[in-house]
């Protein structure tokens, strides 16, 4: 059963607890991502954006693409208003587990996601490709995946930050989470992806070259304009 609370989320010990527990769990679907289409009742969500400069050529040691790197790799894309994220910056970033706490009028639910892919390509094709993919694991308000690519074309030192979400709903704790998902989420997606390009393309001016340091116990709680897409399912999934 997905938890979920009013007026405040977990304490430090709480989450290192449910972050155990989780690490034991798997993707909580079975289709590839070529199979999440919307004729098979898979939404898609998808934004883009130019976040950054840097002279032609590869990614500078000490540049805007590093700086951009580190901040995808620690999730600080997200706007912890709407959704934060908790998880360990000792486990490395494949098959990484993490707890996503949605944050909605007051109301927290904490689910379970994991790193199944990283990508981190070269200029065989004139850029450089560094992201991931995360998977929703265990009893989650969805089902699905996300990508978070991050693109430096050598050409023009442009640097775009992606992500490409394909999802359907998962599971709930009650009938009226339910009907208040599907009422309010594309208007929190779409906020979430217009801010999370935002702090991309601001972290990659003034963010760390270093992992973050956890401020407390063990686990970090983690401008530009863009293009953004949404192909909702035209069908319910069979079985939902």
């Amino acid at each position: 059963m997905i938890e979920w609370r009013f007026g405040g989320g977990w304490t430090e010990a709480e989450l290192e607890r449910r972050l155990e527990r989780l690490k034991g769990l798997g993707p909580n679907f079975c289709e590839a991502w070529e199979e999440m289409v919307p004729e098979r009742g898979w939404n898609h969500y998808r934004s883009e954006a130019v976040v950054a400069r840097e002279p032609p050529g590869g990614p500078l040691e000490d540049g805007a693409f590093r700086r951009a790197r580190i901040a995808i790799e620690n999730y600080e894309f997200s706007d912890p208003s709407i959704v934060e994220v908790h998880f360990d910056p000792r486990d490395p970033l494949p098959g990484r587990h993490a707890l996503i706490e949605i944050k909605v009028l007051g109301l927290h639910y904490l689910c379970g996601v994991m790193v199944t892919v990283v990508q981190e390509e070269g200029a065989d094709d004139g850029g450089t490709v560094y992201g991931f993919r995360y998977d929703t694991v265990g009893d989650h308000i969805e089902q699905g995946a996300e990508w978070f690519l991050l693109r430096k074309e050598h050409e023009t030192g442009e640097i775009r930050f992606r992500v490409d979400a394909r999802w359907r709903p998962g599971t709930f704790p009650n009938w009226w989470s339910r009907i208040g998902f599907m009422l309010l989420s594309p208007r929190y997606h779409r906020i979430w992806h217009h801010t999370a390009q935002r702090r991309v393309a601001y972290l990659a001016r003034h963010g760390a070259l270093a992992v973050p340091i956890p401020p407390r116990g063990r686990l970090v709680h983690e401008g530009p304009d863009v293009v953004y897409r949404t192909v909702l399912g035209t069908r319910r999934a069979r079985g939902r």
